[in-house]
């Protein structure tokens, strides 16, 4: 059974520790993330990018295979499916699909109309049940074909965006998607902390977690980061077993070819890389 986020990152922010949510883009990727979270008791999110969501065919799609296979695999921890990046017309649509969890992201708006779309989505999702995050102050890097450089947010617009019911909150601080370049800053701690005091007691996200080094990453969480996103890491270890696997030409020994074994040492790079997450936010046995 699926579940809305705000139990699990309010644990999570009481506790001093991060729920993992890694986004999935095929099967593999979703059986792995499943089978690892069971494993390491321990709570996750699986993210859903609109990219990827297409990609699937659909996230009806999407919904159906992650409810059926957290019942097939005997999955007992807490798991939220969860739009990632969602534009005001996807978020409705995920809704209706029977996603647990979605993320509005409006930081491209001027405030006022971030403001008013997410109003909208507070209420219809709390109707229904289900989470959501919104953004202020956009996240850098590559996501889905844009490209930023990665801003801070106003602490003053993130107590508008949080004052509106929200249950989590994306907050700019100098974080990018994909792999950070040589010339990066770091993460910009005071505005993390001023952001921290302005919106109380809420959860707050920090997106494009690959690459941060970990003593940025604990310090985010002790200033209230309780999600934390990873996508890139998953898809180059995936991407480097499976290379590994064809140069070694194991591809062209017996049935090396069939699928299932083809994108075995993929599926097993993933697992290793959310264990590594998972040990490193925190959250191994807090399911």
């Amino acid at each position: 059974m699926l579940v809305p986020v705000t139990e699990m990152l309010q644990k999570a922010r009481a506790g001093k520790y991060a729920v993992a949510q890694i986004n999935i883009n095929n099967l593999e990727w979703t059986k792995s993330v499943l089978a690892t979270a069971q494993e390491l008791n321990s709570p996750v999110i699986l993210g859903v990018s609109e990219g990827a969501g297409k990609y699937m065919t659909g996230f009806k799609t999407v919904a159906a295979m992650v409810k059926a296979m957290i019942e097939e695999m005997g999955i007992t921890v807490p798991v939220a499916l969860h739009l990632d990046h969602g534009t005001y017309e996807g978020c409705l649509k995920c809704i209706e699909a029977g996603f647990s969890s979605i993320m509005f992201d409006g930081s491209h708006y001027p405030i006022a109309e971030n403001v008013e779309k997410t109003r909208e989505l507070v209420k219809i999702c709390k109707e229904k049940g289900i989470s959501l995050e919104a953004e202020v102050g956009s996240i850098g890097g590559e996501e889905d074909g844009v490209v930023g450089m990665g801003e801070c947010a106003d602490p003053n617009e993130c107590k508008m965006i949080a004052d509106l019911g929200i249950d989590i909150l994306a907050a700019g601080i100098g974080n990018i998607h994909g792999q950070y370049p040589e010339n990066w800053q770091g993460l910009n701690f005071d505005v993390l902390a001023a952001v921290n005091e302005k919106v109380g007691q809420m959860p707050l996200v920090l997106h494009g977690g690959t690459g941060i080094p970990a003593d940025m990453i604990q310090k985010a969480i002790s200033l209230g980061v309780s999600k934390i996103n990873v996508n890139t890491e998953c898809q180059l270890s995936f991407a480097a077993a499976t290379r590994k696997y064809v140069e070694a030409g194991k591809d062209q020994q017996g049935k090396g070819y069939d699928p299932r074994k083809l994108l075995a040492p993929g599926a097993e790079a993933i697992k290793e890389t959310v264990k590594e997450k998972m040990e490193l936010f925190g959250s191994v046995g807090k399911a």
